[in-house]
């Protein structure tokens, strides 16, 4: 019984440890694309800025989603790319993160044809995926927190997109803990997924990130827009 015992323990030790060893294999081979601005002024051609969606609250977005926004509106100011995609969860009629997203932007004074809405970013890699083959995108700066800028790194590099990280961790948040551990195991599932390489959850007609984004509005955003 005691070898029994001893068995399970050093099964379940040993898996903990392969799994960590890949989460830090992802955060290695990935840390040296996250770079500040300075550094992004200088890579030529960038086709957009991609903002991962993070949770709203009604018509306002999340803490974290909010300095995610801040964070892209500050390099397209800068000119680091003329057009941003905001990816993010709008599979239910009543949630849709994207729709606030881009009414932020819009808000603080980007033009809405140079803003694409990704109704179906539900994933990080679904994300990142549909950057590459629905939106045409070949070399992109993608904007969220750090923790979680690794695994859309990672996940870029396996597609064979060009990727830049933007790291838009200004502040401590709520259920960080939580989030770090949850994310360790997302890089392993990540890691899996780029190996197989499924394709997402939806795809669709193209959309070339170098045309009008307003082509990507959904009705509820469009019937705002003539309401004003």
């Amino acid at each position: 019984m005691k070898k029994i015992i001893k068995y399970i323990i050093t099964t379940i030790l040993t898996g903990i440890i392969i799994i960590c060893l890949l989460s830090l294999y992802v955060k290695i081979s990935t840390k040296s694309k996250i770079l500040e601005l300075k550094d992004l002024k200088k890579i030529q051609d960038i086709d957009c800025i991609i903002v991962l969606g993070a949770g709203v609250n009604g018509n306002s977005p999340s803490k974290m989603l909010k300095d995610r926004l801040d964070a892209s509106l500050k390099l397209y100011e800068k000119q680091i790319a003329p057009k941003i995609i905001m990816s993010g969860d709008h599979k239910e009629e009543d949630y849709n993160e994207v729709k606030v997203m881009k009414t932020y932007a819009i808000e603080n004074d980007i033009q809405s044809e140079n803003i694409f809405m990704d109704h179906a970013g539900l994933s990080t890699y679904d994300s990142i995926y549909r950057a590459k083959e629905i939106f045409k995108a070949k070399k992109v700066v993608i904007v969220t927190q750090e923790y979680h800028l690794y695994r859309a790194l990672y996940i870029a590099d396996a597609l064979g997109l060009e990727a830049y990280g933007y790291s838009a961790t200004t502040r401590k948040y709520y259920g960080d803990l939580k989030r770090e551990i949850r994310e360790i195991l997302a890089r392993d599932k990540d890691i899996i997924k780029s190996i197989i390489k499924p394709k997402p959850t939806y795809l669709g007609e193209t959309i070339p990130v170098s045309g009008d984004g307003n082509i990507t509005n959904d009705e509820s955003f469009e019937g705002e827009e003539n309401g004003h």
